[in-house]
Formats: structure tokens, C-alpha cells, sequence
């Protein structure tokens, strides 16, 4: 594998859901860095079905080198929201990068989508997203003023307009797509700011805890997190003035920096066929 240059350290990164998963490993490749970086997952306690809290996610990123805060935080609830974003902002002194990671996923067609099932995908994925950002904006503003190059990246995809990407499960796809629209409509709004404000998004599925759960899906024919979490890389240590509005896609972030052998990401090595992710045409 290539390395791939860059410099975190020093940044103070706010990502939610990150005790587990993708999250977390985009976490763990700024913490090499040592950046400083703030976990908000509503994981405190062990879960059987899912493995890693907040609190062992802070500790692997202090084992990798980075500064971590442990924040239990409910996305539905909006004080909540705030009052982590605010206390991660006080225990850093600012925030510089803002992953909107935390997603809910229900693969379920229209007649098997229960409410409590759309109101989770909604509340957490768009209203989370949104409300997220919103309560980061300020202390962003703050670091483009002091040209820290701050960036909000989302983990969502480019919206295509196609029916066939919401026919198996429209009210899933509404929210991620609600997810991208807040990158659409943010990167214009605060382009003048100097604020970042991009989508990645994966070629193919990825194995995380989250698939795992899902009926008939084989994590064999998936890549791991940690390609990902090189894309998230690289587009955060590029210049936020330059790049903003992006639905960035996980090989093609990294094909442009010259890396484009992907087999150290294969789950199983050596395959050829993978699983691909959805909506992307």
C-alpha cells in the first residue's frame, strides 16, 4: 500500500457514531496524527449485538496517539446535540472537522417500514445531520477565521434521481439522500466562509457491525472501514476554500493521489467480485 501523505495533528475533530465501524476508523487514522477528536454515539455500555462504546473507542484512539473524549449522546435529541458539540468545542478550545458518520439503516420496503422505523432513519440521519452541522457552524466559522481549514464531511451518497435506487426501501433512501441534500445546500451556503462541506461514499459495501445485521449479506464479498477512513484522509488534509460541494467516491478519493491498488482493503484476500455499494449509477 502507498502511503498516503498528510498532517493532522492539532485538529480537533468532532465525529458521531464513531464507537464502531467506519466512524471509528476514520477516527483512529487522524489520531495516528494526533489530532484530538470527540466520539458522540449513544454506545456507553456493551451491546451484545455490537461490539465497541464510546469509551472503548476513546481508548483506542489514545492507544494510536490521538486525544479522545468520550460523549454519550442521544441524536434524536437536540440539547443533546448541543451540549456535546458545545463540550467537545470547551475541552479543545474549537472544533476544525465535523464527520456526520452516525446513520440508521432499514433495508425494508414501503408496506414493512413500521413509523418508529422511518422516524429513526429520519431522526437520525437527517435531522441528526442537519442539527449536527448547525450546532458545529459557529465554531467552524471560527476556525476558517483562524485558518485552521475546516471541513464538515458526510457519509452519504450522490443523489441520483433514479427510481431503481428507492424501489426495495424508499423511506431508507429518502434519509440518506436527506444526509447528501444538507451537503448540497451547506457547501453553497457557506462557501464564502471557507468552510468545507463534502460526501463520501463508498464503491462497495463495507464491513461493519451495522451490515453484519443485515439478512443475506455476505461480508466476505465487502471491503473493511479502513478505506474509508484513507479517503476521509485525504480529502480532509486538502484546502477547504478548494474544495467544497463534493460526492466524493472512496477509490476514486484515492486513485487521486496515485493509489489504486486496493486489495490490502478486501475483507477476504484476492477478491475480484465485491458487493457493490447502492446508489451509485
Amino acid at each position: 500500500m502507498m502511503t498516503i501523505s498528510g498532517d493532522l495533528s492539532g485538529k480537533r475533530i468532532f465525529i458521531t457514531g464513531g464507537s464502531r465501524g467506519i466512524g471509528l476508523a476514520i477516527a483512529l487514522r487522524a489520531a495516528r496524527d494526533g489530532a484530538s477528536i470527540a466520539i458522540a454515539a449513544k454506545t456507553s455500555e456493551p451491546n451484545p449485538k455490537l461490539p465497541g462504546t464510546i469509551h472503548s473507542a476513546a481508548q483506542e484512539i489514545r492507544d494510536a496517539g490521538g486525544t479522545a473524549l468520550a460523549i454519550q449522546c442521544d441524536l434524536r435529541d437536540e440539547e443533546q446535540i448541543a451540549a456535546a458539540v458545545s463540550q467537545a468545542a470547551q475541552e479543545f478550545g474549537g472544533i476544525d472537522i465535523l464527520i456526520n458518520n452516525a446513520s440508521a439503516i432499514n433495508l425494508t420496503p414501503t408496506e414493512a417500514t413500521p413509523a418508529k422505523r422511518f422516524d429513526l432513519m429520519f431522526d437520525v440521519n437527517v435531522r441528526g445531520t442537519f442539527l449536527t452541522s448547525q450546532a458545529a457552524i459557529p465554531h467552524l466559522r471560527a476556525s476558517a477565521e483562524a485558518g485552521r481549514n475546516p471541513h464538515i464531511l458526510t457519509l452519504s451518497p450522490p443523489l441520483s434521481m433514479k427510481a431503481k435506487w428507492f424501489q426495495h426501501h424508499v423511506a431508507y433512501t429518502m434519509a440518506k439522500y436527506g444526509m447528501s441534500m444538507c451537503v448540497l445546500g451547506m457547501s453553497e451556503e457557506f462557501r464564502k466562509t471557507g468552510i468545507a462541506v463534502n460526501a463520501l461514499w463508498p464503491r462497495t459495501a463495507i464491513d461493519t457491525a451495522a451490515l453484519q445485521m443485515i439478512p443475506g449479506i455476505d461480508t466476505a464479498a465487502c471491503r473493511t472501514p479502513e478505506i474509508l477512513a484513507d479517503a476521509a484522509y485525504v480529502i480532509l488534509n486538502r484546502v477547504s476554500k478548494e474544495t467544497t460541494g463534493n460526492f466524493f467516491v472512496d477509490d476514486e478519493v484515492l486513485a487521486s493521489v496515485g493509489v489504486t491498488d486496493l486489495e490490502g482493503y478486501s475483507v477476504v484476500p484476492g477478491t475480484k467480485d465485491f458487493l457493490l455499494d447502492f446508489f451509485l449509477d
